[in-house]
C-alpha cells in the first residue's frame, strides 16, 4: 500500500470533522440568533403597551407566546385588545397567530379570530364576524412589497350596549384586499362575493345578492402612510377598474377622479353597462321613490345596444353623463 493511500482515509476524516463542526457552529448561531429574536419580541411588545399606557391607552396581546423553534417563527395571543378613554374609542379581537417559516423569513402569515368588536365615536357599536381570516405579507425595506388580507364567512350587525337586540348589517361569502407600493403611489386589488345587505339597515330598501372588485392606484399614498389624513382634499385616484354585478347586470367603471383644495371633484370617468334593463330593475328596487325616471333613463340607453358606454365627467364638482347634465355635486371635507 503506497504512502498516498493511507493518507486518503485521513484527509476524509479531517474534512468531515470540520463539515460537522461547521454546522454545528451555523446551527449553534441560528439558535442564538432565534432565541435573541424572541427575547426582543417579548421585550419590544412590553415596552410598546407601558408607553401606551403612559398615554392613557390600554392595548393588549394577552398571553403572548414566542414559538416555533427551530423550523419556524411564530408569535401568538389569546386576544387583541385597545382601549382609548380620551378619544372614546375601543377595539378587541379573538386569539391571533403570526408565523414565518425558515425558508420564508419574510413572509409571514397571520390569523386572527374573531369576533372583532369596535367601539367609536359617532357610529354604532359593530360587531365583524368570519369563518376564516388570513393575512400574508411579504416584508421589505421601508415599506411591505405587499399585504394581503382574505376571509370567509364574513357578517356584520350593530353591538349594542344595552339590552336592545342587535341589527343584522350585511354578510358576505367571501371578501380579499391586496396593497402594494408602487412607487410614490399605492395600489389596490379587492373583491367580494355574495354581499347581501339586511334591508332593514339600508331604510328597509332592497338589494340582490351583489358581486364586485376593484383595481385602484391611490396617487402618493406612500406619503401619506403613517398621517392623520382628516381631509380628502388634495387626493386623488386611478380607477383601473371598478365592477359591480348582480346576475347578468353588470356596472363598470374607470377613470382618474380627485378632490381639489376646496374640495371640489374632477372626473373623467367611463361608465359600461351590460344589460341595461337588469341594472335599472335593481337600482328601482333599491330607490323605489326615482324608479319611474329610473326606468324611463335605461329605456334609452337599451337603444344603444346590450352593453352601452357613456363618459361621466365631473369639472369643478359640475358633472354631466355624455351631453346630459346631472347638476353639481357639493364640496366634501
Amino acid at each position: 500500500m503506497t504512502s498516498s493511500d493511507e493518507r486518503q482515509p485521513s484527509n476524509n476524516g479531517r474534512r468531515l470533522f470540520w463539515l460537522a463542526a461547521f454546522i454545528v457552529v451555523l446551527f449553534a448561531i441560528y439558535s442564538g440568533g432565534w432565541f435573541y429574536l424572541a427575547d426582543r419580541v417579548r421585550t419590544e411588545a412590553d415596552k410598546a403597551v407601558a408607553t401606551l399606557n403612559k398615554t392613557g391607552v390600554e392595548a393588549g396581546c394577552a398571553n403572548l407566546q414566542v414559538s416555533g423553534y427551530p423550523l419556524s417563527f411564530s408569535v401568538s395571543c389569546d386576544n387583541l385588545a385597545y382601549e382609548d378613554d380620551a378619544k372614546n374609542i375601543a377595539a378587541s379581537a379573538g386569539s391571533f397567530n403570526a408565523a414565518a417559516q425558515i425558508i420564508q423569513p419574510l413572509s409571514p402569515v397571520a390569523n386572527l379570530r374573531g369576533p372583532l368588536r369596535t367601539s367609536v365615536p359617532d357610529m354604532v357599536p359593530l360587531w365583524i364576524d368570519w369563518d376564516n381570516l388570513q393575512a400574508n405579507v411579504k416584508l421589505w425595506w421601508p415599506l411591505p412589497q405587499r399585504i394581503s388580507l382574505e376571509a370567509e364567512g364574513l357578517s356584520g350587525q350593530t353591538d349594542p350596549a344595552d339590552d336592545t337586540d342587535p341589527m343584522q348589517l350585511f354578510s358576505a361569502g367571501k371578501a380579499s384586499g391586496q396593497l402594494q407600493p408602487n412607487g410614490g403611489d399605492i395600489d389596490y386589488i379587492g373583491s367580494f362575493g355574495d354581499l347581501e345587505m339586511d334591508p332593514d339597515a339600508i331604510g328597509g330598501r332592497v338589494l340582490p345578492a351583489l358581486d364586485a372588485s376593484g383595481d385602484v392606484t391611490l396617487k402618493n399614498g406612500v406619503a401619506l402612510i403613517g398621517t392623520q389624513v382628516k381631509s380628502l382634499r388634495g387626493q386623488a385616484i386611478e380607477i383601473r377598474n371598478l365592477d359591480l354585478s348582480s346576475g347578468t347586470a353588470r356596472i363598470t367603471v374607470s377613470g382618474p377622479l380627485s378632490v381639489d383644495a376646496e374640495g371640489l371633484i374632477n372626473a373623467d370617468l367611463m361608465i359600461r353597462l351590460k344589460d341595461p334593463k337588469a341594472v335599472a330593475a335593481i337600482l328601482g328596487a333599491a330607490i323605489p321613490e326615482q324608479k319611474s325616471q329610473i326606468e324611463q333613463g335605461f329605456a334609452a340607453l337599451a337603444v344603444l345596444g346590450n352593453e352601452p358606454s357613456m363618459p361621466l365627467k365631473v369639472v369643478k364638482g359640475k358633472a354631466s353623463l355624455g351631453f346630459i347634465p346631472l347638476g353639481k355635486i357639493k364640496p366634501v371635507e
